[in-house]
């Protein structure tokens, strides 16, 4: 089953995979999918994935992969980013309702697994979404050794060296030119 952007992307009607008995499985496959990630993180490559999700005893159990970039600005530098992500899913799904009587299921005994809808529906998109902000860096770099900003005038220290004139240290400071913290005593 495949999923394009014009159809409601990370929801999936698995009715037919619940009625059949624990090893059945599907494969489902998305892409050009846009979601909202929360204040702090912007996309810049829609997601695109593949889930296979496996019937059990007790409901669905998903594992799958996912690829999508954030546009972001390095935390030293402050050039804009590009950060890839290409996460793993893993996940059990539970249903709401009994498939053969359509009875409610009691959801206070795991009330933090996730459930089907009640027409048998598997939503995706805060799974992926708590993926990807969990993967997401706290400081994106645009390089592993970027030097970021010079402290003194703002310059990009990735561009190469640059100088500064000297600055008059105050006079109480300077017995500290002297110092060297692996000479001998």
């Amino acid at each position: 089953m495949t999923v394009g952007p014009d159809d409601r992307p990370l929801l999936f009607n698995l009715a037919g995979l619940l009625a059949e008995a624990p090893g059945a499985f599907r494969d489902l496959r998305f892409e050009g999918v846009t979601i909202d990630l929360g204040e702090d993180l912007v996309q810049a490559k829609p997601i695109a994935g593949s889930a296979h999700v496996a019937r059990t005893n007790r409901g669905l159990f998903v594992t799958g992969h996912v690829g999508t970039a954030l546009a972001d600005t390095c935390g030293r530098c402050l050039v804009p980013v590009r950060v890839p992500l290409e996460l793993e899913l893993h996940e059990e799904f539970l249903p709401s309702l009994d498939i053969g009587t359509g009875q409610p299921l009691d959801r206070s005994s795991e009330p933090d697994v996730p459930r089907l809808s009640d027409h048998h529906e598997m939503d995706l998109e805060t799974l992926v979404r708590e993926a990807i902000q969990l993967a997401a860096p706290i400081v994106p770099l645009c390089r592993p050794d970027c030097e970021g900003l010079c402290p003194l005038c703002g310059a990009d220290r990735n561009l190469g060296p640059h100088a500064h004139p000297d600055v008059p240290i105050d006079p109480r400071l300077d017995v500290l030119r002297e110092f060297h913290a692996d000479a001998e005593a």
